[in-house]
């Protein structure tokens, strides 16, 4: 599943780093924090890969 905005990515991205362990875990906040603990390493693997081009900085909350 793709990552639907670039702060989705970012977040994706962060809690990925936390996961192989380049970044310690406690310093995630919001979105990155609640990834981290709910996703898999394969998961966030494939919203970080996510190209941001095209895609709005935030999610529509419509």
């Amino acid at each position: 599943m793709p990552a639907k905005s670039k702060a989705q990515q970012m977040a994706a991205g962060a809690a990925l780093a936390a996961k192989r362990g380049e970044r310690k875990a406690g310093s995630l906040k919001g979105a990155s924090k609640s990834m981290y603990e709910s996703m898999s390493e394969a998961q966030l693997e494939d919203f970080a890969s996510t190209k941001q081009k095209g895609k709005p900085q935030h999610k529509s909350r419509h």
